[in-house]
């Protein structure tokens, strides 16, 4: 980060931490931390930076995204379950949120006990890519390829228990296929390999994907959301093209400490709310690949432990372990 930009990051989180705390009415009187526990430039951050925007121009106190990333997640989520629950400190996770406590790590706060869950920003779905010379045009195309060559093609993701890799552990459950994983250090250098032919499919966000897709370098077969998105309305479900059952998406979620005073948690879910269906926002959203949503408090933290469930009950049919 160049100087002048920490120093004034610095500056207003020492604001943010001495002044004083205002009653729940007068909320906010001072500037709000948003930490965002990943590093710059990815989707939650950039989804981050749209909402902070958009708040300090309606409040007129700034918003200021502070990432803190590091272990996978954790440690950007630690400052915030220890942070004093009165609507100053936030964040923006994803679904490794829901992940790290699946994968029974030891960590250093309770996912459910120590967060008050303010609203689920958006989803956003994955795409089930192959490359062309895989004889492969559709998702039942690839099961039966897969059944008949059991073990011998290769996937890759963006790591263990990735957000890349857990979805393609249950797409082998629910369509009875096995596949050969091929962890890399992130997406990127997967999509690289599988251009170039080494893999022969993986999942992977809808932006990086498109181009190569328009050009034919790769072939979209489906994509892992319940529903159909906006960004490639004709590209249908996994669980339409065959697969029954199978629904996955990443997500933005925003939380607050535990206790932060109910009226704050509902001020902040009405004004994030109405941010998101923004014409820009949602504009923005859909550029990146992403659906919208804007839940309740109360539907966030439904679905939290939905997908805690979920994928601790993946990790343990499917013996992932984390890196």
């Amino acid at each position: 980060m160049n100087a002048q930009p920490a120093r004034a990051l610095a500056a207003a989180l020492a604001i943010v931490a001495l002044t004083p705390a205002a009653p729940a009415q007068d909320y906010p009187a001072r500037p709000i931390r948003l930490v965002v526990p990943v590093a710059a430039g990815g989707g939650n951050d950039i989804a981050a930076r749209l909402i902070a925007q958009k708040l300090s121009a309606a409040w007129g106190e700034q918003v200021v995204v502070d990432n803190r990333p590091g272990a996978a997640t954790a440690i950007g989520s630690e400052i915030v379950a220890r942070a004093s629950p009165d609507g100053y400190t936030l964040m923006l996770v994803s679904v490794s949120f829901a992940v790290n406590a699946a994968l029974g790590k030891k960590l250093p706060y309770d996912s459910l006990r120590d967060f008050a869950p303010i609203t689920q920003v958006a989803r956003v779905p994955l795409i089930l890519l192959v490359h062309p010379a895989l004889p492969a045009k559709s998702v039942t195309d690839l099961i039966a390829l897969a059944k008949a060559q059991p073990g011998r093609l290769n996937y890759a993701s963006a790591g263990n228990a990735s957000s890349t890799h857990l979805p393609m552990e249950l797409f082998m459950s629910l369509a009875h296929v096995s596949l050969n994983h091929v962890p890399y250090k992130g997406t990127a250098p997967g999509l690289n390999d599988l251009l170039g032919g080494q893999v022969q499919l993986m999942f992977d966000a809808i932006p990086p994907a498109l181009p190569h897709m328009q050009t034919g370098r790769v072939r979209g077969l489906a994509i892992t959301s319940a529903q159909r998105t906006a960004a490639l309305p004709d590209m249908p479900t996994i669980a339409e093209a065959g697969v029954p059952g199978y629904a996955y998406d990443s997500w933005f979620a925003i939380f607050a400490p535990a206790r932060t005073p109910p009226a704050i948690i509902d001020k902040l879910n009405r004004e994030i709310v109405r941010i998101v269906h923004e014409p820009d926002v949602r504009e923005r959203f859909v550029q990146m690949g992403v659906d919208p949503l804007g839940t309740t408090p109360a539907q966030l933290g439904a679905h939290v432990r939905s997908e805690i469930a979920r994928w601790t009950r993946v990790v343990r049919e499917r013996g992932i372990r984390a890196e």
